[in-house]
């Protein structure tokens, strides 16, 4: 069963940090590209950050470059979102999403997490 279970989310005040997480099982995560997206009501799901396999190459939105880190950790297969300086504008579902190939392309969402930045 594939899998993607994220963690981290929660209440912060503008200008606070969270660090999000994504476990992820049942595929092959060390030949995954995984994501981290974010939806707020009424929008769609958009791209926050992205990372390679074997993390040497990442990309992210304009909106949080020099705030957020995506890194991951493949012996624990797992990826993480660092959070700094965290804007009102940052509040959102926050999902996992990981691709992967075999012979046909696969993708999987994770269920999200709610951040909140709020005074």
């Amino acid at each position: 069963q594939v899998l993607l279970v994220e963690s981290g989310g929660g209440l912060v005040q503008p200008g606070g940090s969270l660090r999000l997480s994504c476990a992820a099982s049942g595929f092959p995560f060390s030949r995954a590209i995984m994501s981290w997206y974010r939806q707020t009501l009424g929008n769609k799901r958009d791209l926050v950050a992205s990372i390679r396999i074997n993390g040497d190459t990442t990309d992210y939105a304009d909106s949080v470059k020099g705030r957020f880190t995506i890194s991951r950790d493949n012996a624990k297969e797992a990826v993480y979102l660092q959070m700094n300086n965290l804007k009102p504008e940052d509040s959102a579902v926050y999902y996992c999403k990981a691709n992967w190939w075999v012979g046909d392309p696969r993708q999987h969402w994770g269920q999200g997490t709610q951040v909140t930045v709020s005074s």
